[in-house]
């Protein structure tokens, strides 16, 4: 679990679909850039501290400064990477690939939004595993609750809840991705893995119930059955 919190959501039913899923190369790139962007924010964050330890409770002191994503901040920072948590929603969720982008699309929103928020390795993974799980609400006809996104992230399903009520209201409720914003963040993404020498070109991803005009969005949750994935 995520700071060793207790697992209050429910236990999963088994397995439905057992076929292992090709990880995307989109989900790299994404690990890529938020590692790099976490790395140079809690740099900035030890310097302005007196270069103090990141698991300092002056580092925390500080982080919960910035109010703005203060209910998305740990005791400590999680010892699973960027990489392998994005992995793990992805693989236990059954998300599409463009559940990823527009999670990272909501993060970016939040950011111009909040000037003051910092991503750091102390909320990364809770804005990670609450922006793809409302992205999925928006994009996929067929999701699991916040119970599975919360057994699948590592938090209870109480502390998940509100970080998605927080996460809404950061964004002002403004979740719509037109195809053509969209677009750009794919080739965005593209680039930066060029850039990165990471490797191929990204896949061609296709964004599902799209509108170009901002519509109410639903956040009801549809239940599925799933694996039971392995505990942080």
């Amino acid at each position: 679990m995520l700071d060793g919190s207790v697992d209050e959501s429910p236990r999963l039913t088994e397995l439905s679909n057992s076929t292992e899923k090709t990880t995307p190369r989109v989900l790299t790139v994404l690990s890529f850039l938020l590692e790099k962007l976490v790395a140079r924010n809690d740099r900035l964050l030890t310097i302005d501290e007196g270069k103090i330890d990141n698991h300092n409770r002056g580092f925390i002191k500080l982080c919960e400064g910035k109010k703005t994503l203060k209910l998305f901040h740990g005791v400590r920072a999680p010892s699973m990477s960027i990489a392998k948590y994005l992995e793990r929603i992805y693989k236990y969720t059954n998300c599409s690939p463009s559940c990823l982008v527009v999670g990272y699309v909501y993060i970016d929103r939040l950011l111009h939004r909040h000037p003051d928020s910092l991503v750091l390795s102390l909320n990364v993974h809770r804005l990670l595993v609450t922006s793809v799980m409302v992205a999925s609400k928006v994009l996929d006809d067929e999701h699991y609750n916040n119970a599975v996104y919360a057994r699948v992230g590592g938090v209870s399903n109480a502390e998940l809840n509100k970080l998605e009520i927080e996460l809404l209201f950061l964004l002002d409720f403004r979740l719509v991705v037109s195809s053509r914003i969209f677009e750009s963040y794919c080739l965005h993404l593209e680039k930066e893995m060029l850039l990165g020498g990471i490797g191929q070109r990204i896949e061609r991803l296709v964004l599902s119930n799209t509108v170009d005009d901002e519509t109410e969005i639903s956040v009801d949750d549809t239940q599925q059955s799933s694996s039971s994935p392995p505990p942080i």
